[in-house]
């Protein structure tokens, strides 16, 4: 059995909510669909994401909060691709949390959107951007904040470029 990395800073009082998140590629602009936000005046991206309870398939659970979050919902391609031990703070709801994730790469047939209702607390929108410019954002989170939070974010995008490439996507 392989072990389950592990990433973030361990912080006392985390609330464990396990889940996960998707790499979506659309494969005719070679972008990944990100929320993004503004935060400390930079834009802040992030991975669809979100928890799934333990009566719910993991698939179905991801798949549904992308849905739900991102409006994207015609899905041509979803495979697992990583589960990785995540230790982090969800500014969205201001709690420090420990989570089980899993992450999918998701293929989209087109980019069509239905319209979504987020909840409160979810103060972001749909971004298309290069594995570059959201590595770039990410690298300069960890590096302002020094918490590390987006370490299992970069491991799941790595992981889906490289199965991208593996699917003969040219990236």
């Amino acid at each position: 059995m392989t072990a389950i990395p592990e990433f973030g800073t361990k912080r006392g009082n985390e609330e464990r909510r396990d889940g996960g998140c998707g790499v979506v590629f659309d494969p005719q602009t070679q972008k990944f669909a990100v929320s993004t936000r503004m935060h400390d005046g930079f834009p802040r991206l992030g991975l669809f994401s979100g928890g799934v309870g333990p009566e719910e398939d993991i698939k179905d659970g991801v798949l549904r909060e992308v849905t739900e979050e991102s409006g994207l919902y015609d899905f041509k391609y979803v495979e697992k691709i990583a589960e990785a031990m995540c230790h982090y703070h969800n500014n969205l709801k201001n709690v420090n949390r420990v989570a089980h994730a899993t992450c999918f790469l998701i293929i989209v047939k087109s980019v069509d959107v239905i319209e979504v209702k987020r909840e409160e607390h979810e103060k972001f929108t749909l971004h298309w951007a290069t594995a570059e410019e959201i590595l770039e954002n990410w690298k300069f989170r960890n590096e302002k904040y020094q918490n590390n939070d987006v370490d299992h974010w970069i491991y799941f995008l790595k992981k889906g470029i490289g199965r991208l490439q593996e699917l003969g996507y040219v990236l």
